[in-house]
């Protein structure tokens, strides 16, 4: 639970939100002392805010059973609803039932974004991978000057799909704009940007 914690605020950090350092910083040790040795999961529990906007807030839970069902879903939009939060991040052990999934779809025609990870996925951080190039999300504004500076559509832009492990870490949505910076061994670095689809 250490690692997977960990990776989840390593995460909001790369996604723009603000991240206790402390937090980061800890130890196992400072984690047992904290947490306990078996830390029950809904303790875990993790608001963060966007540094450049306040309102911008994003929940991550962690539900306890197994396979995760309608019941958990409900109660954690209820309060994100009660707390005016629109994005949440569910850490599940092993999956949604077919029917969370469907609430999940049901609250995202609703405004509230809803993601979900299984603990396995988040044991490691994929972004610190020597074999994963440098990831930048652009702003609405740097793809409008991208598209513009090429004289491209957003559809001439190479694909990287949402549900890329990549693009799940960073939180794209469909119509954002990546920038992927390789290293080149001719070059110094080979820069190329994908649109999310």
């Amino acid at each position: 639970m250490f690692r997977v914690r960990k990776t989840c605020l390593k995460m909001m950090a790369k996604r723009g939100y603000i991240v206790d350092e402390a937090s980061l910083a800890m130890t196992t040790d400072e984690f047992k002392q904290r947490f306990g040795e078996n830390p029950a999961r809904e303790s875990l529990l993790i608001l963060v805010e966007k540094a450049d906007d306040a309102t911008d807030q994003l929940f991550i839970f962690f539900p306890t059973s197994d396979k995760v069902g309608v019941l958990p879903i409900k109660t954690y939009c209820q309060r994100m609803v009660l707390e005016n939060v629109t994005r949440a991040i569910i850490v599940v052990k092993e999956n949604l039932t077919p029917f969370a999934k469907l609430a999940v779809k049901e609250m995202a025609g609703r405004g509230y974004r809803i993601e979900y990870f299984r603990d396995a996925e988040l044991l490691v951080d994929i972004t610190e991978h020597k074999l994963v190039p440098e990831h930048i999300v652009l702003s609405a504004e740097e793809k409008k000057q991208l598209l513009q500076r090429y004289r491209l559509k957003p559809t001439q832009l190479p694909r990287i799909l949402v549900h890329d492990p990549v693009a799940r870490y960073l939180g794209l949505s469909i119509g954002q704009v990546v920038k992927i910076v390789r290293p080149s061994e001719t070059a110094g670095r080979y820069v190329t940007y994908r649109i999310c689809t």
